[in-house]
């Protein structure tokens, strides 16, 4: 839970860093709708190479790492170390390449929004600083060192988050000269500066994001750097390396298990890019005739093909504020996941199967109780949250209530698939993953070129992706890893406490509202209030009802301080 706690104060932070940037940057002028719809399309496109090049390194590296550390054989987790970074540094730029080169191709080929390839060139440097960073993270990962991770994302998105601002800011109004020569000759842009296009201005919050993860990188190797004298003594008088075979097999080993980790992370970051794909041309489909009015916007007869492009990276636009909102929660998961992948591994590598089952249960519980509340408050505050965070672009709330309802079906799969992956079935989360992607694909396909559904049909579709994805990794799981997941404790009660949560924050924001106003200041008023009495309501419920038992809260950080007070109240014996 100590670990948990760091990688999960990191990763609240810079999910929090990320929405206040995307926040500003929805909000400057000429960025808004538009703005997002480049900026989120191309990082989509960026992600599948980024899935394919690194995103399995960390949790594949802390899980040969950890098995080698619980066997006290630190040499040979240090050669493990070295064989992935000389691979991965190379795999990293042959990838970062590659997105640069073939951006204009993927662009208005696949995507089938040309201005996409600005984001997609600004990204391309980034790839090869995440591949080397990973491994290094997943490195001290496996020794149960923690901060190598939470620091360096915490830094890195600090950077991100001022230097997108300052950059997107910059390109308002006359773009300086030096960002104008950058962008004539990196991103190939011949257009007037005098007015900077949403994809030019999207193109450099992007740029921001290489530029921070190229600073991360330096700051994790001078980490790695200050910790080499205690790694030297482990490695010097560790035990005998029990490492057999070359270092292609070391490579062999690290592949195979980093490819099935990163295949579920592939297929999500494609899906993606199918799913901007269908969206532009179902919205295209949809809106053939007619373009229906919005905001200030009149209602379009016979549209070109450059105003349903416009629009369609309009609604796509407006979808991913909601996946910025959404991505926040769970990331209060994500710590679990990554903390039970070497958890689960050493406990295996030692015969302790009991140990494995109950850190899977107690992490399903806890993400339950932290996500389903996340879930229900979403859905019944989904316009203030808007109005709070989008003040300059408030549609599209609806999108956030209803893609709410997935995402509780998110987090457990990411408890679950850590879970996997600790136990070596690592090929099953990808497997889960498809299946729900296939059907997103259908119901894409399908529901957004009805008019009437639109953009919403992406949200529909996702639901069903992520129910789908979750139940196969789940029903695969039970019958390796022997939980005792009894509905009253792990289903009913938390759901119960997160709907009566629900109400009375509907009802604490409808009530304060009256008093303070509906504009930006009266809505933030009423909005942090009837949060704060969700938490002290749900928090109340929680406790009541005993959701969890004494070992339970002491396994939480403080739990021990935690029950004793409880104990005082009478409330536990």
């Amino acid at each position: 839970m100590g670990n948990v706690i760091i990688i999960l104060f990191a990763q609240i932070l810079v999910k929090l860093l990320g929405v206040v940037y995307r926040m500003v940057i929805t909000n400057i002028d000429g960025f808004g709708d538009a703005g997002n719809g480049f900026y989120t399309a191309g990082f989509q496109v960026y992600t599948v190479l980024l899935a394919i090049s690194s995103v399995g390194i960390p949790n594949a590296i802390a899980k040969l790492v950890s098995e080698r550390a619980a066997l006290s054989d630190y040499k040979g987790a240090d050669r493990i170390f070295k064989s992935a970074f000389k691979m991965f540094s190379i795999i990293g730029f042959v990838f970062s390449a590659m997105l640069f080169l073939g951006a204009d191709f993927v662009a208005q080929t696949i995507i089938g929004i040309p201005g996409v390839s600005y984001v997609m060139r600004a990204l391309a440097p980034s790839i090869f600083f995440v591949c080397v960073s990973s491994v290094i993270r997943g490195y001290f990962q496996g020794l149960n060192d923690m901060q190598a991770t939470s620091r360096s994302q915490v830094y890195e998105q600090i950077f991100k988050c001022g230097l997108t601002v300052l950059l997107v800011e910059l390109c308002v109004g006359s773009m300086p000269l030096i960002m104008q020569l950058i962008t004539h000759y990196t991103m190939l842009y011949n257009g007037d500066m005098a007015s900077t296009p949403p994809e030019i201005m999207a193109a450099w919050a992007n740029a921001a994001s290489s530029i921070a993860t190229a600073l991360s990188f330096i700051y994790i190797v001078f980490y790695y750097f200050r910790k080499r004298s205690l790694l030297h003594a482990q490695i010097n008088g560790s035990s005998a390396e029990t490492i057999t075979g070359s270092t292609k097999r070391i490579l062999f080993t690290i592949l195979s298990l980093s490819i099935p980790i990163s295949l579920a992370s592939i297929i999500t970051a494609v899906n993606r890019v199918i799913d901007t794909a269908t969206i532009a041309r179902g919205i295209a489909a949809a809106y053939s005739a007619y373009i229906p009015a919005h905001g200030n916007v009149a209602a379009i007869l016979n549209p070109t093909a450059q105003q349903l492009s416009d629009e369609a990276v309009r609604l796509s636009g407006m979808l991913s504020k909601s996946d910025t909102i959404i991505n926040m929660p769970l990331t209060l998961n994500i710590a679990f996941a990554t903390v039970l992948v070497p958890t689960i591994s050493a406990a295996l590598a030692k015969g302790n199967m009991k140990e494995a089952a109950s850190k899977t249960s107690y992490s399903f519980l806890i993400s339950t109780l932290l996500i389903l509340p996340c879930c229900i408050g979403m859905i019944v505050l989904a316009k203030p949250i808007y109005g709070l965070l989008y003040p300059k672009a408030p549609m599209g709330y609806d999108l956030l209530a209803l893609m709410a309802v997935s995402l509780i079906f998110s987090a457990l799969a990411q408890t679950v698939n850590g879970s996997l992956q600790g136990i070596g079935k690592v090929f099953i989360p990808a497997i889960g993953i498809a299946v729900g992607c296939v059907l997103k694909l259908i119901l894409n396909i399908t529901l957004i070129r009805i008019p009437s559904v639109n953009i919403y049909g992406a949200a529909i579709s996702s639901i069903i992706c992520q129910i789908s994805s979750f139940l196969v990794s789940f029903l695969v799981m039970r019958k390796y890893i022997d939980i005792k997941l009894t509905p009253i404790k792990y289903i009913v009660k938390p759901l119960t406490a997160s709907v009566a949560m629900g109400a009375a924050a509907a009802a604490v924001y409808k009530s304060v509202s009256l008093l303070a106003g509906t504009n930006f200041t009266g809505n933030a008023i009423a909005l942090l209030t009837a949060i704060l009495a969700a938490v002290i309501v749900y928090a109340f419920l929680v406790i009541a009802m005993k959701i969890l038992n004494k070992d339970e809260i002491i396994l939480l950080p403080s739990g021990a301080k935690l029950y004793s007070l409880l104990r005082k109240t009478g409330l536990y014996k």
